[in-house]
């Protein structure tokens, strides 16, 4: 079909640190889960919360960058493409709807401000991996072999979700 776009934006937080695994062709594959919240008033007037829950895919050099900087809670920007996957387990079809980051024009980007190595919290820089390649704000590499970063504590995660930060909550849409 010409002229169809499939693309994914999404702003929201991790909802599980990132795990790595390796394909058998030895490129590497992360997967985490990412919540992103919408609250709206109902017509009796009353605040409706409502969160809902991604499942996401990440290939190639962009699967390590995930799994040594980004931990559970962290704020994030995905950009992908939608893929829906089919399988059979025991006689009954089950389905799971992803968003896949693989290639040009893909990106997994920090949206908070607390640096892998720590110091770019303080410089507020953000790390990021878009097509391909990684860039980073405050120019930090990681060092070859080095640990990967610790959890943030629950206290410097700042707002559960994007739209407590964004002061959005009485927005009349």
């Amino acid at each position: 079909m010409a002229g169809s776009v499939n693309k994914v934006i999404l702003i929201g937080r991790l909802g599980q640190d990132p795990k790595l695994a390796y394909l058998p062709s030895g490129s590497p594959a992360a997967e985490f889960t990412l919540a992103t919240d919408e609250s709206y008033k109902n017509r009796e007037g009353q605040k409706v919360e409502q969160t809902e829950w991604h499942r996401i895919k990440v290939y190639g050099k962009p699967a390590e960058f995930c799994s040594n900087y980004l931990s559970k809670g962290r704020l994030v920007y995905v950009e992908g493409t939608l893929r829906t996957r089919k399988w059979e387990k025991d006689g009954v079809t089950h389905y799971t709807t992803e968003v896949v980051v693989s290639g040009p024009g893909h990106t997994v980007q920090f949206m908070d401000s607390r640096g892998a190595a720590g110091e770019a919290a303080q410089g507020g820089g953000s790390e990021q991996y878009q097509g391909g390649q990684q860039a980073q704000s405050q120019g930090r590499k990681p060092r070859p072999g080095a640990p990967a970063p610790s959890a943030p504590s629950d206290e410097d995660l700042g707002p559960a979700f994007p739209s407590e930060a964004s002061g959005m909550d009485d927005v009349p849409f």
